[in-house]
Formats: C-alpha cells, structure tokens, sequence
C-alpha cells in the first residue's frame, strides 16, 4: 500500500515519521518527499505490508508526531507516475529519440530508437553516438558545441535520418548551470515529407474542385477513373485552370491518399536547383550545400505522389535523369553513387504542346510516352461559361472572410461583365479580379466598374443594356440570349457557332434549343 503523509515543515519531522515505521518493523521499498507548497510537504511512502486493517492504527499513530497535518491512500508515487508518463509519451513518438549524456553515451531511447538501431532499448543504453552512426566527427562537434548544433543528416544502420539536437541544461540557477547532455531526434525522409504534405495541403478529393458545368463534370469522371490507377498520369491546359488542384485530388482518393503529395514547379527553378530538390543531394557535393546533405522530394514522397508542374520547361539533362527513375524507380542523389528505391506516382501538368516539343526536339520522346500513360484536360475558364458566377461567389466569400468584411455581392451588369470576359489567365485571373475588387471597395454590392477586368471583355455600354434581376441565374440567361442572338446570324449553325465562341458544339445546340433561336435543330 502507498500513503501520503502531509505535513507543516520543521526540522527532523520526515525522520520522526519514518521512526513510526521503524518502531512497528515495517518494510519501506521507496519514499518520496514533495514540497507542494511553502511551509507545506509530502511523504509519500511504499509500504508492501500495510492492509487496511493496520492502516487506522498507523494512521494513528502518524496523527501524534507533531505537524503532521493528514494521512491518505494513494494509487502510486508521483516519481512512479512520472516514469509511467515518460515512458509512455516516449513508446508513442514515432520518431527514434535518444537521451544522451554529457559524455556521448545513450542514456535512455524509445521503442522507435531501439528499432532503427536493430537492438533491445536495453542494449542501446550506454552505446555512444560514435558506435551507433559511425561518425567520430559528429560526437565530437556536439560534445564541443554543448549539443548545440544545426540539423544534419546521418545514417543508422545504413538508412537515412535528419538528426536534430537539443541540449539538456541544469537550471540557470543552480551552482554549475552547464550543459550535462542533449535529447536527439531522428527524422526519416519519408516522415518529413508527410508533415510538409499536412502542412500545405488539405484536399478533400474532388469536392475542391468547383463547377457544375458539363466540361467540370466529364473532368471530374474521367479523373475519378486515373485516380485509382497507380500510374503515370499527364494533366494538360492552359495556365490558371487549376491543374495542381485536380492533381491533389487525384492523390486524395487513390490508394496513397493517406501518403506525401509534394510538388515542384519545373520552370520556378534552375536546372541545378530543380535537381537537388527533386533528388537531393549529399555532404559537400556543391558549393552552399548543407551539411550532411538532405533528400530530394522523391525520397520523402516514398508511398505518396510526386506532382511536377510546368514539366515541359525541365531540361533536357532532367529529362534524362526522371526517365530513368521511371524506369526502374531509382536514382542517385547528387554526389552519391550509391542508388535508391522508392515507390511514389508520378503526376505532371504542362500548358504547353508536348507533341510538338517532341517533334521539335526539345522534349524527349521516351519521356512523352512514359508520362502520358494516363491523361486528364483540365477545360478553360471561358469554356465552362455556367462556372463563372459559381466561382465568383466563392471567392467573393474567401475575399471578404480575409478582409474581414461583410459578404458582397455582384449586379446585374458585373455579373454581365464575369460572363462575357475572355478569361486569359482563367480561374486564377478571375481570383484576383475579385480579390482585388473585395479589397479596393467598401461597396455592399459591386459593379462591373469595380471589377477593373482586363481586356476582353463586354464594354460598358454593351453591359448597361441588361436590367437589375431577381438572381444570378436570370441574370445569365439574358446574357445568354443577347449574345447568341447577336452573333448566329454571322455563324447560322451551332458547328460555327461553337467555334467562334471556343466552346462546344453539344453545348451550344443545347443553348441554341433552350432559347428557340432559329436553326437550333441544326
């Protein structure tokens, strides 16, 4: 049985209690003594053969030493729970994680430590860093820097780990206040990778994708179906059509869902950046690397997806070193003749024509072939009309919660304008056409002059024809009829039509029939 013992501070008193025990032969296996508060303290005592038919008696007994305040039963000692707590927050860190001392030698680890090591937590305690990494360097530097040093790589049993330390220190207060050890933690690549895919993003699957049009609906289909198959898929269309958002949520619903989606932009960088970000790269092997190297995105994407936007400005020089990885899935990091494996998607989007970058010779043809297995176009802005307001009201939500502003909404005439824009830059381009009408005016309800939109669309005059509506969906319906109206007589069938206005022909007649123009049966 354990009991507290609480009591005022004087001195001998701890020792008087403890001659109670003494005068009635009772074994004591540990005592613990707590100053909770000042002028106030604990004894906590581990007595095996206290029952609870002697604990009354005792307790008695306990209640004449002068200060002692109250005897209670407790459940274990507080050093006891602590351990418990310790050793139960250190088995449940996934990360390995070793206690070393002032000396280099492991002076406690977790189950995840002694795994990567290959031995029992027991043999692990007392190895030195030297033993266990093999790097007499590495020792030395945190014992001379106090365990005060930037994160590196290293290997433990011949696998990748970023090691980062933190000195454990006495208190500033006590009489040496010196460094007496450090708390490692290894972090795998693959780890890491999985918390940069938390912290950038948080796809829901195909519920991110916004639009209600037939081009969005076919797209969300056919991509439902490449999700699910654990291959090479190529996204194409223009610039700002959401490729990078399709592709994030192709990963979501496939079977690596739960994996890294980490992407790079092929044309943000140069070819030597681009490639010690997509492989990584070793100790020293150029000029301003980091020390103890550090692994590319492949490597921390292991069991997740790779996204490589704008994949037609790669060099040719990368081309030839992702082929090759795709081949077999391995490579070398940069300054390493030692290969990896991993087994991570490969998902790329381009706006541009790789066909004919292969004709020409500046994107190499196996590589087309091994990146197109699977194949999604991501439709224009001014290709899915019916998205626009769709759209525009989302965003006009996100606008407004960032700017800490009540909703707005459009009339009738910028409502006009968002329809009849040409979108070049598409969704991208409308977000910042209404991000930056949300932040430059206080109206509730904004204007087509507030819209500040770029060239192509309808002009002022033109959109004052339309009368304030009841909603947004008649409002667009008029539209609708104007412009088709205006413009059939010029392309008298929906083939022509549907050209002029680069859309499709099935949508067209569609519009054609809804609205009875004449020659809609055509």
């Amino acid at each position: 049985m354990r009991i507290d013992v609480q009591f005022a501070d004087r001195v001998g008193i701890a020792h008087e209690i403890l001659a109670v025990l003494a005068r009635r032969n009772m074994n004591v296996v540990a005592v613990e003594v707590v100053t909770l508060e000042p002028g106030s303290s604990d004894v906590f005592i581990d007595i095996p053969g206290l029952t609870e038919n002697l604990l009354p008696s005792l307790r008695n007994d306990f209640m004449h030493v002068p200060g002692v305040r109250e005897v209670k039963v407790v459940d274990v000692l507080p050093g006891a729970r602590r351990r418990l707590h310790l050793d139960t927050l250190m088995a449940a860190m996934a990360d390995p994680v070793m206690a070393v001392d002032a000396g280099g030698r492991v002076v406690a680890a977790n189950a995840a430590a002694a795994m990567v090591a290959d031995m029992t937590e027991s043999e692990l305690q007392g190895k030195t860093l030297r033993d266990l990494f093999g790097e007499a360097g590495l020792q030395d530097e945190l014992l001379e820097g106090g365990f005060r040093a930037p994160a590196r790589e290293v290997r433990l049993q011949g696998q990748p780990f970023l090691l980062e330390v933190t000195p454990v220190s006495e208190p500033l207060d006590s009489a040496l206040g010196q460094t007496v050890g450090g708390v490692i933690t290894l972090h795998a690549p693959r780890r890491l990778g999985g918390r940069i895919h938390a912290l950038q993003h948080a796809s829901s699957g195909f519920d991110s994708i916004i639009g209600d049009s037939e081009a969005i609906r076919a797209l969300k289909a056919r991509a439902a179906r490449v999700a699910m198959v654990d291959a090479p898929l190529l996204i194409a269309g223009e610039t700002g059509t959401g490729k990078e958002l399709v592709a994030q949520a192709c990963h979501a619903v496939s079977p690596r869902g739960s994996a890294p989606f980490l992407a790079l932009n092929c044309a943000a960088l140069p070819e030597s950046l681009a490639e010690s970000e997509l492989f990584g790269y070793m100790s020293g092997a150029f000029t301003g690397a980091q020390r103890g190297g550090r692994p590319g995105l492949i490597e921390m994407a292991e069991g997740g997806t790779v996204f490589l936007d704008e994949i037609g400005e790669m060099s040719l020089y990368l081309q030839a070193k992702l082929l090759r990885f795709l081949n077999d899935g391995k490579f070398r990091r940069i300054g390493s003749d030692r290969e990896i494996k991993v087994n991570v998607r490969i998902i790329s989007a381009t706006h541009r024509n790789l066909r004919k970058m292969v004709a020409d010779g500046s994107f190499r043809e196996d590589l087309f072939y091994r990146l197109n297995v699977l194949q999604l176009e991501v439709p224009s802005l001014r290709e899915r009309p019916d998205d626009i307001l769709l759209l525009a009201r989302h965003f006009i939500e996100c606008a407004c919660a960032q700017a800490q502003k009540p909703i707005c909404r459009l009339n009738a005439h910028a409502c006009a304008a968002l329809v009849a824009n040409h979108w070049p830059g598409n969704v991208r381009q409308l977000q910042n056409v209404v991000f930056r009408a949300i932040t430059m005016t206080d109206q509730q309800v904004l204007n087509a002059s507030d819209l500040d939109l770029a060239e192509g669309s309808i002009s002022t005059e033109e959109s004052a024809q339309f009368q304030e509506a009841e909603d947004w969906d008649k409002t667009v319906a008029r539209f609708e009829r104007a412009v088709l109206e205006r413009l059939y007589p010029q392309y008298p069938s929906s083939r022509k039509l549907a050209s002029r206005l680069k859309t499709s022909h099935s949508m067209i007649a569609n519009k054609l029939r809804k609205y009875g123009i004449p020659g809609s049966s055509r």
